[in-house]
């Protein structure tokens, strides 16, 4: 087999083996939860580490079905277990999983059921992109009562398909599910398990180190189900796979809502908004879509490059300083006084044609980039003025402004003031609060750096996601409740008074 060709295969498979030693270590975790089956499903078997852990660790099976697609595994397995002496009779079938009746296949098996494995970790767009046919048949998928919620998306784990589907034709049985995963699809199965009343009676994640058993950069562990007839409470422990007795955390659900931490949010949870209305309001940064002739540089904001490299003249009404989501994060604020945007509206439904008057510079500049900027592909911008960007608010151009970037793994907010004399933008991977001083906007920072908005936001924070701290987790915490928690309610005001118009800006004046 040549390398691209054993490639390609471990891309359509998700084919990463299990290590003998991993295989005996989730048994024995297993044990020591009581787990003690009467019947073994490994649904992806391959060349069967978990099949050969079970029959040694488990002195009560009866039963063993291993189902594996992959043919030279399979006459692995096969090769394997004929030098076995088995205690228990084992059914090694070479099946597709998709096209098999699992239902079918428990409803015989003796209980307690254990459904053990490690499913492929590999998306349905990485299969697609290279025309593998190891998918579900959409048709099939779109008709398992509970499952509807996947099929919707355009890209989903294939474990998670897997995992959900031998959940639901296990409901109404003893059992466990036992699997090893990415932690992002553990947490997706368990979400969807919970909203939609799967009988989950009790639920574990052990961490597992996937560099050292699998040899990938990757967040992963084995979630462990317990089933049964009706669901108990939605909460989640965590531990450790090498300290599986010392409790690290736990997950759980309350409200429909997700949660990293649920002793967090059991202990915070009279700070959230609960839609009551509130005079600071979360916003994101400015969505251009098109950097190279949005975002400049340079020292003067008369003398600017763009990311094209040519020097740009612009009228100062329509340039604004920029700090991007990497200054923010850093606390340090830095590229403040040498990076600038051009924001070419006060509102998304301004007209921009405007511009042709009022700043005739910028106007030629931009139907200069106009190929550019309608290539645009977001469809945010259909039906939009020409040349339009999003995030822009009177917030936007409001003096002070409290900030977070969404893309690092820290709770890190900074209060960032004027510069040159002009309102301070961010890019869209930044969300801010907006205020008209720098005393508020620095006591605001101040208690949401401090340790009660830490835990609060830390009960929603699942730090291995793409960008983990969204505008809407920071939306969930009452920020006049948090004021007050931590005693400084009165130094806040009531209300805060609408942001006003930049002096300048489309050559308007500032209200008074």
């Amino acid at each position: 087999m040549t390398m691209a060709h054993r490639s390609t295969t471990l891309t359509e498979y998700g084919d990463f083996q299990t290590p003998s030693d991993l295989a005996l270590l989730v048994v024995k975790v297993l044990r020591s939860r009581g787990v003690e089956p009467a019947s073994v499903v490994e649904p992806t078997c391959g060349r069967g580490s978990f099949v050969h852990a079970a029959l040694d660790g488990f002195e009560h099976v009866a039963e063993v079905l291993a189902v594996e697609i992959n043919p030279s595994h399979y006459l692995e397995l096969q090769s394997s277990l004929r030098m076995k002496t088995l205690s228990a009779r084992v059914d090694a079938r070479k099946q597709d999983f998709f096209a098999f009746d699992w239902l079918d296949a428990l409803r015989d098996l003796p209980e307690p059921l254990l459904l053990l494995g490690n499913p492929p970790w590999v998306t349905s767009a990485g299969l697609g992109a290279i025309a593998s046919g190891n998918l579900p048949a959409k048709s099939n998928f779109q008709n398992h009562k509970g499952l509807d919620a996947i099929t919707g998306r355009g890209n989903f784990d294939i474990a998670e398909w897997m995992i959900l589907k031998l959940l639901s034709d296990a409901s109404g049985r003893r059992a466990t599910l036992a699997m090893l995963v990415k932690t992002s699809v553990a947490r997706r199965v368990l979400g969807h398990a919970w909203r939609t009343g799967m009988p989950i009676t009790r639920a574990a994640q052990y961490r597992i180190d996937a560099s050292t058993y699998f040899g990938v950069s990757a967040d992963a562990c084995l979630l462990v189900c317990d089933l049964d007839d009706k669901p108990g409470p939605k909460n989640c422990d965590l531990y450790d796979i090498d300290a599986p007795e010392r409790k690290i955390g736990a997950m759980g659900m309350r409200d429909g809502v997700l949660l990293a931490s649920a002793d967090a949010y059991d202990r915070w949870s009279h700070l959230v908004a609960a839609g009551r209305s509130s005079p600071y309001q979360w916003r994101s940064g400015v969505k251009h879509d098109c950097s190279a002739v949005m975002e400049l540089a340079g020292e003067d904001p008369s003398a600017l490059v763009n990311g094209l490299g040519e020097a740009v003249e612009l009228e100062p009404d329509c340039v604004f300083p920029m700090l991007k989501g990497s200054g923010v994060a850093s606390g340090t604020q830095r590229g403040i006084g040498t990076r600038w945007m051009l924001v070419p509206q006060r509102t998304t439904d301004d007209d921009t044609t405007a511009l042709r008057e009022r700043t005739p510079k910028t106007w030629e500049y931009l139907n200069r980039h106009a190929e550019r900027l309608d290539r645009r592909g977001s469809s945010i911008y259909r039906k939009r003025p020409r040349f339009a960007v999003f995030g822009i608010g009177p917030y936007t151009f409001a003096p002070w402004k409290v900030a977070i970037c969404g893309l690092y793994k820290k709770l890190a907010f900074s209060a960032v003031g004027p510069c040159a004399g002009r309102p301070v933008v961010f890019d869209d991977t930044v969300s801010h609060l907006s205020f008209e001083t720098e005393a508020e906007a620095q006591l605001m920072s101040d208690v949401l750096n401090g340790s009660i908005a830490r835990e609060f936001f830390e009960a929603f924070l699942f730090w291995d996601a793409k960008r983990p701290i969204t505008i809407d987790i920071l939306r969930r915490l009452d920020l006049m409740q948090l004021a007050r928690a931590c005693g400084r309610e009165h130094d806040l005001p009531l209300a805060l008074r609408p942001s006003e118009a930049i002096p300048g800006l489309f050559g308007e004046a500032r209200a008074g």
